[in-house]
């Protein structure tokens, strides 16, 4: 058993989190740090988690932890390793932003490798620290990589994708009341989300000539969880070579499939599938990816980070069942 350590453990993405590895067969949660609610029971934040877990947030760290987990917000993972040192036998997994870029992925003697394990399993099995990608970077990337793998982004990508509120995280601000989410609709962020850094960074590495824009609207939704990205683009090929191109570049990724039907979020939520539909329309291919934001999209692609690190299979704690209905 490999022990675990949480910092940031009162967010969405760290209940998650708690959740799949409390039913982990190789892990044991050794502490979950949070200032704000040190003493409290784990489940006292995390209702769902009342009977299932007797844990309790701590301020107090073992810096000889097997694994560390960071859930903190954005910009605060680099300012919590610069003060706390950790054994150089711990291997890091950060949620945030901090490090996903290469200028940025440096820390001390070490190197965040970018953790989109269908993307660069291999390396991330030999990494120590790893940049979990973003929600929608995951869904997007996964939409449009394998067309990047063959050379084959000649024009624009025109992307757009609704998240749920759960998305914008546990602190509120006006666009995460009830009232305004409730039967609303709206977009933010348009053409200069902050994901994008992390999507042009891999599709660069995987077509070097790809000189295109990723025009990426991003939306709100009035749901809790779950992402629906479409990305549309020029492609020459019939849709049966693309279909074929797709299903061989996941071949060996055990969560991410190509549905000959439609998709929709009820099949993916509470799961870290990636469900992927191609359509074409003359010479324009329509790309659907659906993920779960806090699963396949933050904690659950953690986990599965953890598991190729460690060399535990790759969906060990990883299946559940959706919430169809």
């Amino acid at each position: 058993m490999i022990k675990a350590g949480i910092i940031g453990g009162a967010g969405y993405t760290a209940g998650e989190l708690i959740r799949l590895l409390i039913h982990h067969d190789e892990v044991v949660i050794d502490f979950i740090y949070s200032t704000s609610n040190a003493g409290n029971a784990v489940s006292d934040v995390h209702q769902d988690l009342l009977g299932t877990t007797d844990l309790v947030f701590t301020n107090q760290l073992n810096n000889n932890v097997d694994v560390l987990f960071l859930c903190l917000g954005h910009g605060n993972s680099k300012s919590f390793l610069e003060k706390h040192q950790f054994s150089k036998n711990t291997k890091i997994i950060d949620l945030s932003n901090d490090f996903r870029l290469i200028e940025y992925a440096r820390f001390r003697e070490s190197e965040f490798t970018y953790g989109l394990c269908e993307y660069q399993k291999e390396e991330i099995k030999k990494a120590t620290h790893v940049a979990n990608p973003g929600c929608f970077a995951t869904a997007i990337q996964l939409a449009i990589l394998p067309l990047a793998a063959q050379q084959l982004i000649k024009e624009d990508v025109h992307v757009n994708a609704v998240t749920g509120a759960t998305g914008a995280g546990t602190s509120l601000s006006p666009t995460t009341h009830f009232t305004w989410r409730d039967n609303n609709f709206s977009h933010y962020k348009a053409f200069t989300h902050q994901h994008l850094g992390e999507i042009n960074q891999t599709l660069k590495q995987s077509q070097q000539d790809f000189n295109s824009n990723v025009l990426f609207v991003p939306n709100r939704g009035d749901f809790s969880r779950g992402i629906f990205a479409t990305a549309y683009t020029k492609i020459d090929l019939s849709l049966e070579k693309i279909k074929d191109l797709y299903k061989d570049y996941y071949k060996d990724s055990p969560f991410v499939f190509v549905s000959d039907k439609e998709v929709h979020l009820k099949q993916v939520v509470n799961t870290n599938k990636c469900l992927i539909h191609l359509h074409k329309h003359n010479d324009i291919l329509l790309i659907t990816s659906v993920i779960d934001n806090l699963l396949k999209g933050a904690s659950g692609q953690a986990v599965q980070n953890m598991n190729l690190m460690y060399d535990f299979p790759e969906d060990q704690g990883l299946q559940l069942k959706a919430n169809f209905f």
